[in-house]
């Protein structure tokens, strides 16, 4: 369990913040202060209220000795123990270290992998997934950029997504995606293996990284829609190359000022999710078999359409429920990884 001295230096830090805050002589830090004092204090309660369980546990024990408390004891003391386990675990779980992307929107960028035409369309499928698990969290799910095929697929397509815990939700999602099934194109019924690569990055805001104007090549164009259907006149699509690390991001709506926001925003995102990926290899020097680390070529999941499963290789778990799961009923898949990232987690903090 987590030593009481450290539970009391929290205690104390969280009541030095309080009383900063309330007197007014901290005006300039109130935002530094303010978010401290937000993080501390859901940690502050669970420590409150196993502080208080474990009080009422010694209270009910002393009782025993007393001949007319002693029945409410016994009866109390078997309720008070097996909450005790909950508690710690709630307690430990809060002191975990928080993922500070984890509150932040989200970019996503699906792309088709091995098996051409049917790989295209898969990646559309799990367009349409994320489009309405996002719909049922009450998230803004907004398409930045699309390659689509002919045959209603996409080559690559760039999704923003707002909302509360975006990122803590949907980032378990990236990797290497499956799919077996008979492609509608597929005359002789053979079950085919097609691929498309999600990535799931915290959206990078100007505070998480400013990028200077010599980094970076704007190029303008005309862009044209699919088949090369309404050409625009003018040119208002753009490119813009990273110099430092080769990056090119494009965007192609019909505003040029929009599509170099839309443009720098995924950029910047980009960036800060490779300084993200680089701290999380060190990290995992010393940590294997990382659930979450966003290994871009790591397959993560299996969508067998003949047998209506769904297989997550992570963690080994089978969900008989694909329709349901490509309707955008994905918080079972999502639930289970957070959890077994958890227990990770709290594995090296009790080693």
């Amino acid at each position: 369990m987590v030593p009481e001295d450290k539970l009391e230096q929290i205690r104390a830090r969280f009541a030095f913040l309080e009383a900063k805050m309330a007197d007014g002589s901290a005006m300039d830090e109130i935002a530094t202060l303010s978010k401290e004092y937000a993080d501390l204090k859901p940690v502050v309660e669970q420590i409150n209220q196993y502080n208080m369980l474990v009080s009422d546990i010694a209270d009910a024990e002393l009782m025993l000795d007393d001949p007319e408390m002693r029945t409410l004891a016994q009866e109390e003391l078997p309720t008070l123990r097996s909450a005790l386990p909950e508690a710690e675990l709630a307690l430990q779980l809060s002191l975990l270290p928080k993922d500070e992307a984890d509150e932040k929107p989200a970019i996503i960028e699906i792309r088709a992998g091995t098996g051409g035409d049917e790989a295209a369309l898969f990646a559309g499928d799990l367009l349409r997934m994320y489009i309405r698990f996002c719909e049922s969290q009450g998230w803004k799910f907004e398409i930045v950029e699309g390659r689509e095929t002919e045959l209603g697929g996409y080559k690559e397509v760039i999704a923003n997504v707002k909302g509360v815990g975006v990122f803590a939700r949907l980032k378990y999602e990236s990797g290497v995606h499956r799919v077996q099934r008979v492609p509608t194109t597929e005359s002789g019924g053979r079950v085919h293996t097609s691929a498309a690569t999600v990535a799931i990055m915290p959206e990078a805001e100007d505070i998480d990284l400013v990028i200077p104007a010599t980094d970076i090549r704007l190029d303008t164009y005309r862009s044209s829609g699919a088949g090369g259907q309404h050409v625009n006149t003018t040119d208002s699509a753009v490119r813009i190359t990273h110099l430092p690390t080769g990056l090119i991001v494009t965007s192609s709506e019909k505003s040029q000022h929009r599509n170099r926001e839309i443009a720098m925003n995924v950029l910047r995102t980009r960036l800060y999710d490779l300084q993200r990926q680089q701290a999380d290899d060190e990290r995992a020097a010393t940590r294997k078999d990382q659930v979450g680390t966003g290994d871009r070529s790591e397959r993560i999941r299996t969508y067998n359409y003949p047998q209506g499963r769904v297989s997550d290789h992570r963690i080994n778990l089978t969900l008989y429920k694909l329709d349901q799961v490509m309707q955008g009923d994905l918080n079972e898949f999502i639930d289970a990884l957070t959890a077994d990232d958890q227990a990770a987690k709290l594995a090296e903090l009790n080693p």
